[in-house]
Parts: C-alpha cells; structure tokens; sequence
C-alpha cells in the first residue's frame, strides 16, 4: 500500500518536473523566434523606407522635368501667339493704310460726279427749254396740241394692229377649218367604215300567209262579226280581197300591227274563230309582244354595251323596234348612232360611254310620239329627265336636231351620227328625187315672201332657215312672216312629223378695201 503511494507520488513528481522542462524550453524557443521576428521587420521597414525615399527623389525628379517641359512649350506657344499677333497687327496696319487711300480716292470721285450732276441738270433744264420750245413750234404749224397729236398717233397705231390682227385671225381660222374638214371627213369615214349596221326598211301593212282561201269566210265570219271584233280590239284593218291565200293587216301603229299579226296567226293556228275566241288570242298576243319588246331593248342595249338604263327606258327602247322613220327601223338607225358615235368619240378622245349613251337615247320620243304632245326631242329628253339620265345626255337629245345649241363634244357627234345613219345610201325608202322635190318645195314657198333674201332647207327637210332684208322686215314683223310661212306649209306640203320655221334677220356692215 505504502509502495503504491510512493510510486504515485514518484510519478506526479516526475510529470511536475517534465511539465516545468518543457515549458522552459518553450519560452526560450519562442522567445528566440519573436526576436529574430522583430528582427527581420525592422530590416523589411528600414529598406522599404529606402525604397520610398528613392522613389520619392525620382518622382520629384520627374514632376520637375514634366514642369520644365512644359513650362517650355508655354513659352513657346506664347512666343508663337506674339508672333501671329504682329502679323495680324502688321496687316490691319496695312489695311487701314489702304483704306485710308480709298477714302481718299471716293472722296475725289464725289467731288467729281457733284460736278458732272450739276453739269447734266443744267443741260435738262436747257433740252427742256428747247424741247417747249419745239413743242410749241410743233403746235403752232400742226394746229393740234401735244394731247390730240398723241391720240391722233395712238389710233392710227391701233386701227394698224387691229387691221393686222384680223387678217392673222382670219388665216388662222380658214387654216383651222381646213384642217378641221380634213380631220372630221376622215374620221366621219373611218367610222362608217367600221360600223357595219344592216338596213332594215319597214311598210306599214303586214301580209298573214292562211292554208286556204276558205280560212277567209271564217276569219270575216257570220255577218263579219268576227273580223269586226278582231279590227276593234287591235285598232287594225283587215283587208280581205282577191289575193289567194293571204289576209293584209294595214295600219300605222307598228305595234299594234304586231299584235293582230300574232293573233290572227294563233287563231288560223287554233282553228277556233269566234269573238270569244279572238278577245283570248288577242290579249295573248298582247302580253307575247311586250315580252319581246322588252327582250329587243335589252338586246340592243347589250350590243351597243349601255347598261344601268331604267327597265322602263329599256321597255320605250323596245317599242323602237315597231317604229319606222321614212322606212327606216328606229331601233337598228338608233343602235347604228350608238356605234358610229362612239367610234367618232374614241378617234377624238371624248367620252366613248356618253356619246354611245346618248346615242342609243337620241329618238327615244319616237317610241311614243303618237300617244305624247310634242316633238320626239321634247318627248324624248322628258323622258330620260324622268328616269334620272345625265344631264349631258339629255343635252345631246335636245341639240341632235339643232333645238339646242350643242355644247359638248358628245352632242355633236350624235348629231352628226344621227345624220349619218339616215344619210347612207339605202337607209331610206324615200327616193332622192322625192326627197329634193320636198326641200325646194320647202325653199320655193318661203322664197315668194317679199322680203325674203334667202332660204335654205336643212335637217333634211325638219327645219328651214330664212334670211329676210333687214331695211324690209323689222323684228315685230319678222314673227309675222314665220308664222304665214308655217300655214302655207301645212297647207300645200304633205310631210312627216313638223317642220321647223326660222327666220333670221341681221344687220351688216359692209367696207371695201382699196
């Protein structure tokens, strides 16, 4: 136990002692390693202070260098500036020298020019005292003052001018109507070229082919009560005579022709001839031609290429089809306008669509001008007025037989292509002879009024202008005369439609030159 105590004792002892050993020996080592520490910063700072102070010298060094520099280049600069500013100095010096000078020589020329001034007013004031002087002179041996002179010079000046000025004019207008002529028969002749219209020429009875001549007694019927009824209901003649085989319908009415045409041939067809019978078949008919006057104005203003018309414009338009003009159809004469003005209007550059409107609308009256009050040009533009047409077209209905002055391009070429239509040769029935008989008619009654100059027959036969003596016939009695011409017409002549009247009177102012 005791042995035990001891070697503890021992042992705590020997631990005591190795404690204390080795922290002695701790403390040395470090107390060693902090000086040679301290040691080696003193040695870090003392050389990185030698550093600085080299760095420090050199950078003053430098500082001092770039100072120097630049002090230099100041100077420099400076001395350069000096420099350009004794240049400039030198040359406004030099400038103001000049100018100096200049004054100098202005001054000298004004000096001069008051001089010369003074010269030429002096020599006005004596040209003027010599011109008054001529002046009065002039005066004296003329007998005119210097006013009436410069009038006098003035108007001989003038009448010169305007004499010059209407012989250039004149020139120019006979250059212009030659050239005129030229163009217009050119392009009037490649348009009739061009359109190939067929003639189509009407009469005013239709002949109804029957089976047998037996047919005839059962068209007149019993006491002719059946032919009665059909001529009744149709407002048409029947004629009944020796021709075999062959029933003549005669009336003026186009349509209404048609329609007993139609009728008769469904009755011959039908074989059933009585009153009752005939009243049936008649308003069949009827309903069957206002379908196809309808159907022809729509196929005639699909080939003349007019479309947005009023169905009841294409309907009047229609009814053309049955209407005829010294023979002539006035559907295919108005298609035939159509074309031949719408060729016109392209060779001029006017408006193709218009002309060709107005064209196909310009005899729109005659559809029914046996119904309405007026000429076919009144009746025809109220009714395109009615069914809200342009006014350009309406204008060219009005001017296409001279009623209106034509103001447009378009409506004169209607009127000439309304012309040109009843012109060509075969598109008429009526023979020339006849025809020219009928104007120097016209001229002949109007030529046996006294006072009368001259007469002249135009619009082939629709109108005729008068010329009368001014110092014979005044403008109350001018009146007079056309309307004593008009009955002396109505009375002797035969003719279709009205003629119109015109009777100029004008006063002329005749000189010669010598």
């Amino acid at each position: 136990m005791d042995n035990n105590v001891i070697m503890v004792l021992v042992g705590l002892l020997g631990l005591g002692i190795g404690a204390g050993a080795g922290y002695m020996v701790r403390r040395n080592i470090a107390e060693k390693t902090i000086g040679s520490a301290e040691e080696e910063a003193k040695r870090l700072v003392a050389a990185a202070q030698k550093d600085a102070e080299a760095k420090k010298r050199e950078a003053v060094v430098a500082a001092k260098e770039e100072v120097m520099q630049l002090r230099n280049e100041g100077e420099k600069e400076i001395r350069e500036r000096r420099n350009e500013i004794q240049r400039l100095e030198r040359r406004l010096v030099q400038k103001e020298e000049s100018l100096d000078r200049k004054v100098e020589t202005l001054e000298r020329k004004e000096e001069g020019l008051h001089r010369k001034e003074s010269e030429v007013d002096k020599a006005r004031e004596e040209l003027n005292a010599l011109i008054g002087k001529q002046q009065t002179e002039l005066e004296r041996l003329s007998g005119l003052t210097s006013e009436e002179a410069r009038q006098l010079l003035l108007s001989n000046i003038e009448d010169e001018i305007k004499h010059e000025a209407a012989m250039m004019i004149k020139e120019i207008e006979t250059q212009a109507k030659e050239e005129a002529d030229k163009r217009a028969k050119n392009i009037i002749s490649l348009a009739i070229q061009r359109c190939a219209a067929d003639h189509v020429a009407e009469t005013t009875v239709s002949v109804v082919a029957l089976p047998s001549d037996e047919m005839k007694g059962r068209i007149i019927g019993r006491e002719g009560r059946n032919i009665r009824t059909l001529e009744t209901l149709t407002g048409i003649d029947l004629i009944i005579d020796d021709t075999p085989e062959a029933v003549i319908l005669s009336g003026f009415d186009p349509i209404r022709r048609e329609v007993a045409r139609v009728a008769l041939e469904k009755l011959i067809l039908d074989g059933r001839i009585h009153p009752a019978r005939i009243e049936e078949m008649v308003e069949k008919a009827q309903k069957e031609v206002d379908q196809k006057i309808r159907e022809e104005g729509e196929q005639a203003t699909f080939e003349t290429g007019v479309h947005g018309l009023h169905p009841e414009l294409v309907r009047t338009l229609g009814r053309l089809k049955f209407r005829t003009s010294y023979g002539q159809n006035v559907l295919k004469h108005s298609m035939e306008v159509s074309h031949l003005a719408a060729l016109m209007a392209a060779e001029l550059g006017a408006d193709v669509p218009l002309a060709k409107r107005a064209g196909l609308l310009h005899d729109l009256g005659k559809a029914v001008d046996h119904d309405t009050e007026g000429t076919h040009v009144q009746i025809g533009a109220d009714l395109a007025r009615k069914f809200k047409e342009s006014p350009e077209v309406i204008h060219a209905i009005m001017a296409h037989h001279g009623d209106e002055e034509p103001k447009t391009i378009e409506a004169v070429l209607v009127a000439a292509a309304d012309a040109v239509s009843a012109a060509r040769p075969g598109a008429r029935r009526e023979t020339l002879e006849s025809y020219i008989k009928r104007l120097q008619k016209l001229e002949e009654i109007a030529d046996t009024f006294e006072g009368v100059e001259k007469a002249f027959a135009i619009q082939a036969g629709r109108e005729i202008r008068i010329m009368v003596k001014p110092d014979k016939i005044d403008d109350a009695m001018s009146a007079k005369v056309a309307r004593e011409i008009s009955k002396r017409i109505e009375e002797e002549l035969e003719y279709p439609g009205q003629i119109k009247v015109v009777v100029i009177r004008e006063t002329r102012a005749i000189d010669y030159a010598k």
